[in-house]
This record gives C-alpha cells, sequence and structure tokens, in this order.
C-alpha cells in the first residue's frame, strides 16, 4: 500500500523516484509544446495537433486568464490547495486598463484530454466568478536533449 501510495503522489508532483521534480515550472529549458487559445477547440484536438509534445513526460499546464485585483489573492489561495501557483503575466495584458490582472496559473503535470478539459472549465467559473476573462492554456516541455 505504501508503494502505491508513493507512485500515485509522484505521478501527481511529476515526481521521479530520486525525489527530485521531473520538470520545474521555473525551468529555463521549458518550450511551449502545445497551445490551445482557442476555447472552441477540444482539448484533444490541441493534444493531437501537437508535434512536439511528449505523452510520457510531465508538462507544465499553463492557463491564461485575467482578474481584478481583488480576486487575485483569493484566487491564488484557492487554487494552491490544487497545486497550482497562480503568477503575473501571460496572455490578456491588452485588458490592464479595465482594472484586469493578466495572470498565469502553471502546475506539472502529465497532460490528457480530459484533465486539460476539467481544468479549462475550472478556470473559466473561477474567472466568471470573480468578473474575469480566461484566454486559454498552453503546455511547456523540456527542449531535446533537456534531462527529466
Amino acid at each position: 500500500m505504501k508503494g502505491t501510495l508513493a507512485r500515485w503522489a509522484a505521478r501527481l508532483t511529476g515526481r521521479g523516484t530520486g525525489g527530485k521534480p521531473a520538470t520545474s515550472i521555473d525551468d529555463p529549458a521549458l518550450r511551449i509544446v502545445v497551445i490551445a487559445y482557442d476555447e472552441t477547440e477540444a482539448a484533444s484536438s490541441a493534444l493531437a495537433r501537437a508535434e512536439e509534445w511528449e505523452a510520457a513526460r510531465p508538462a507544465v499546464l499553463r492557463h491564461h486568464l485575467a482578474l481584478p485585483d481583488r480576486s487575485v489573492e483569493p484566487a491564488r489561495e484557492l487554487l494552491a490547495a490544487d497545486g497550482w501557483e497562480l503568477r503575473p503575466g501571460g496572455r490578456g495584458a491588452e485588458l490592464a486598463d479595465a482594472g484586469l490582472t493578466p495572470l498565469v496559473a502553471l502546475r506539472v503535470q502529465h497532460l490528457d484530454a480530459l484533465h486539460c478539459s476539467q481544468e479549462s472549465s475550472r478556470m473559466a467559473g473561477l474567472a466568471q466568478r470573480h468578473g474575469g476573462q480566461v484566454f486559454g492554456w498552453d503546455a511547456l516541455q523540456p527542449g531535446p536533449g533537456a534531462s527529466s
């Protein structure tokens, strides 16, 4: 049972057997391998057309959204509970004049269409509840020659 829990935790956190993250959201070798900025496109289609994405490797899933300043900290706390880090930046900078802060929510995970779709829906709900907007997602993995 203990070994099963450790494997499950490693899968969720992107950690290898050595206890070090297989990928870090701050890895300088990261590059965009999947782009899904069109909300009408299915996650499965975005993943299917991603030529450089390696399904067996963990990736940094990055959702782009913009929220009112007053909502940034509550959103950060809510997302942190599930391993997301909320940072300034990303798409949506044109909304800064409208009082919205462009943000990216990042988390290391293995990608699949179901989870990408579920998280897109979650981010859309979060933005809607707080008077914000979503701009899609992308995923990053280390480039060729990088170890993970």
